[in-house]
């Protein structure tokens, strides 16, 4: 690729679990990255490998603040995505999603840049639609305490869709549902990072509810696979689009599976299900097929086998390979 035709593309949430893996295909592709993060949930053992990388520049800002840069391409995953991490302090996450989107919408309108949001699949709350389309408005809490994440995502995606009727703003937005791989933290509660770590440590295995609640698991290669089809697909399609694995497991079956794969001693225990917390979620993909031409590749069982080496490193206190 010619220097001038390189683009410049900022990643805010660069340095995150699925930031860093967007950043890696980015950099691949010879295009100029700049990774933003605060470091809230953010590490630099995750984009360490890509510093000495020249095509790739680091920049610790906190998106609540306004930035001024010149960039061709804005993907904006800034936010803790988990419930330990968004809960810690919620205004601070409403914040994130809303003033965040605001500066980068600004800043997209004002370099006419191209914009795509991580929304998630928490806008649709505890969903009485099964599986969820992206046309379904959802049921959500909007005083509860996952409030502040789901109702600053989809907040978010109202201003993206009024920066694009308003000012012409070329807007992308994605439906996150569950995903998992190598870099997630350790202790962030998401289900399958709480089930690797205490499989490995043969610890109880802590199961919310009687655990025939449901999920659907995505694997990130396949989610960063859709989120850049998404951003150079047709300019006539801002979304919202659904990113996930519409293959549907529930939290028991998920619990086994982990113990299995790393042969631990552990047993199951089982706990009160947190307020508000959704008893089935699972994508209907049939737009992202229809549009971007994707689907997920890798099932369950092959996710969570490129997974446990990178968390068996953790426990163990090597460094992850690969991670």
């Amino acid at each position: 690729m010619e220097y001038h035709d390189r683009k410049r593309i900022l990643v805010t949430g660069g340095a995150g679990f699925l930031g860093s893996h967007l950043c890696d295909r980015l950099v691949a592709q010879k295009n100029d990255i700049l990774c933003l993060d605060n470091f809230f949930t953010g590490t630099k053992g995750n984009i360490s490998h890509l510093l000495d990388k020249s095509n790739f520049e680091l920049i610790r800002h906190d998106l609540v603040q306004p930035l001024f840069l010149e960039v061709d391409e804005i993907y904006n995953l800034a936010c803790p995505a988990s419930p330990v991490h968004y809960q810690h302090n919620p205004v601070k996450t409403v914040k994130t999603s809303v003033m965040g989107a605001v500066h980068m919408l600004g800043l997209a309108k004002r370099v006419n840049a191209k914009i795509l949001q991580a929304s998630t699949s928490e806008v649709y709350g505890d969903p009485a639609v099964h599986p969820q389309k992206e046309n379904y408005w959802g049921n959500v809490n909007t005083i509860g305490p996952r409030s502040c994440y789901d109702e600053g995502k989809r907040c978010a995606e109202t201003l993206f869709f009024d920066y694009y009727r308003q000012n012409n703003v070329n807007i992308r937005i994605v439906r996150i549902f569950n995903t998992y791989g190598p870099r997630m933290h350790p202790n962030d509660g998401r289900v399958v990072s709480n089930f690797f770590v205490q499989a490995l440590n043969n610890e109880d295995i802590t199961v919310f509810g009687d655990g025939s609640q449901t999920r659907s698991f995505c694997y990130v290669d396949d989610l960063i696979e859709g989120i850049l089809r998404m951003m150079n697909g047709q300019d006539d399609f801002p979304g919202p689009v659904n990113l996930g694995n519409p293959g549907e497991f529930t939290i028991l079956e998920l619990a086994e599976k982990i113990i299995d794969l790393t042969g631990s001693k552990s047993k199951i225990v089982f706990k009160p299900l947190p307020e508000d917390d959704p008893m089935q979620r699972q994508p209907d993909i049939n737009l992202a097929e229809e549009k971007l031409g994707w689907k997920p590749v890798i099932n369950l069982e092959q996710g969570l086998k490129k997974t446990v080496k990178y968390f068996e490193s953790l426990v163990s206190g090597k460094k992850p390979v690969g991670g």
